[in-house]
């Protein structure tokens, strides 16, 4: 039939046969991308090398560091939480060679006063005072925060041996700094240890779901792919929450920076370059998964934001930093291996392109079967490749579904990986949005925007809900 004489009815199932064939083929290769990252995690399960062994916490919160070591939290209008976080940090880890570091801005006294006074006179704690207005990105405050501890190793005449980075919400792991410096001192030069969003109960139904979408996402990622990753040997990307640097290898990076600091000031993923540039300079990185007795991971816990527009905020930086900015930042250099670790890190905008597409056929298709009961329409065969295509697409998501609710159960019980399946959808919605934020985000700052600390919002710690430093299903 030509092209004209086509009707309303023939446009709308050309366009869905079009739009099918686009999104069958690129949910292929998606899938068959996790699916190899699958099939690697569970033949490291079968031999014992993704078990993460059994450690007693009181050893390890016990064990002195084998040298001085620097905690450095940013922070920027945090006076709801950074508070709790200082008084639980400080009660968690009591070796006296540790020392906080807490980076606060000259216009910002309530994060300033609530740091100081939760300190109750601990020698440990150093306020830095940045000395320009905030907001102005992390990881300038950050280079405040490391040029604070290298005046402090000149006046001491003594240098820390690591570099351990927290962020002003955190609730640390008793366990996690003595595991941190046991890394470093065995030759690690960046180590991760796993982060554990909280389930939240404390809201609302719909904002309790929207924080929570977290558990089962960070239960999949920081227990299944980046232990792939360790495993490959690529570099490991930093989640800017407990993870450490050997002292050394901050140095090198600063050396290798214009203007001698370690993080570059315009970027908003620093914490995930931060692993991937100390691997590019010959260092080692390590994914380090220990459970204590109570079976409970060694990890960094947290309440992650819960509404929905800071969600989307928070994951369209994400999606700008290291799917969009990364291409310009840190290229696709490292060999095949970590060429396809960096492909995947920067397949955001694309799937929520495609998840997009997706949303678009569903309702297609039922404005066709709509047509079709009403008679307007007739029913359309399909070829056989979008046959193939939709069974094999259909295979797939099931396996990911069984694979979302195998590691939010695992970690947080069986309630919650049934709940981590019905959230998919909330999860691809946040997904098309963040991606599309990210995008013309992308187009302002190419066209000469400076990047600025598009910062969470945080107005609730863990402690004030009586959770326990260890952490517990919720």
């Amino acid at each position: 039939m030509p092209i004209g004489d086509l009707g309303l009815w023939q446009w709308l199932a050309l366009l869905q046969h079009e739009l099918l064939l686009f999104a069958g083929i690129f949910f292929l290769i998606g899938a068959a991308d996790d699916l190899a990252v699958d099939a690697l995690w569970l033949w490291l399960r079968a031999t014992g090398r993704a078990k993460a062994p059994l450690r007693k916490r009181a050893a390890l919160v016990n064990r002195p560091l084998h040298g001085p070591a620097a905690v450095i939290i940013p922070a920027w209008h945090e006076a709801a939480v950074i508070g709790d976080t200082v008084t639980h940090l400080l009660a968690s880890w009591p070796q006296t060679t540790m020392r906080l570091y807490v980076g606060c801005y000259r216009n910002d006294p309530a994060t300033l006063a609530a740091a100081s006074a939760a300190a109750k006179g601990d020698p440990r704690l150093r306020l830095v005072i940045h000395d320009r207005d905030g907001p102005s990105t992390k990881a300038d405050c950050l280079n405040r925060l490391y040029a604070a501890l290298v005046t402090d190793e000149a006046r001491s005449g003594r240098r820390f041996a690591m570099v351990v980075f927290h962020d002003a919400e955190d609730m640390v792991d008793p366990a996690a700094l003595g595991l941190l410096d046991e890394t470093v001192a065995l030759g690690a030069d960046f180590v991760q240890l796993p982060v554990e969003p909280l389930v939240q109960r404390h809201r609302g139904w719909f904002a309790n779901q929207l924080g929570s979408h977290y558990c089962e996402e960070f239960a999949e990622a920081h227990g299944k792919a980046l232990v792939v990753r360790d495993w490959l040997g690529a570099g490991l990307p930093g989640a800017g929450v407990g993870c450490a640097a050997a002292r050394g290898a901050l140095d090198r990076l600063a050396a290798a920076h214009p203007e001698g600091r370690p993080f570059a000031s315009d970027s908003l993923t620093e914490d995930y370059e931060l692993g991937l540039s100390i691997a590019a300079n010959g260092g080692r990185c390590r994914l380090v998964r220990v459970r204590g007795e109570d079976g409970r991971l060694v990890a960094t816990r947290a309440f992650f934001p819960n509404r929905f527009e800071h969600v989307v905020r928070q994951k369209s930086r994400w999606v700008l930093g290291i799917a969009l900015q990364g291409w310009d930042r840190i290229g696709w250099s490292g060999g095949m291996m970590e060429g396809w670790m960096r492909a995947r890190d920067r397949r955001g905008p694309l799937a929520a392109l495609v998840l997009l597409i997706g949303y678009a056929l569903v309702l297609l298709t039922a404005l066709g079967g709509l047509a079709i009961i009403t008679g307007v329409g007739e029913p359309v065969s399909l070829t056989p490749m979008l046959e193939f295509l939709l069974l094999a697409n259909l295979v797939a998501f099931a396996w990911r579904v069984a694979m979302r609710f195998a590691f939010a159960a695992r970690e947080y019980g069986m309630a919650e990986g049934l709940r981590a399946v019905l959230r998919l959808p909330l999860a691809n919605v946040i997904a098309i949005m963040a991606g599309r934020r990210a995008v013309f985000a992308y187009a302002r700052t190419l066209g000469g925007r400076a990047a600025a600390w598009d910062k969470t919002e945080h107005d609730l710690h863990p402690l004030r809900l009586g959770l326990a430093a260890q952490g517990r299903r919720t």
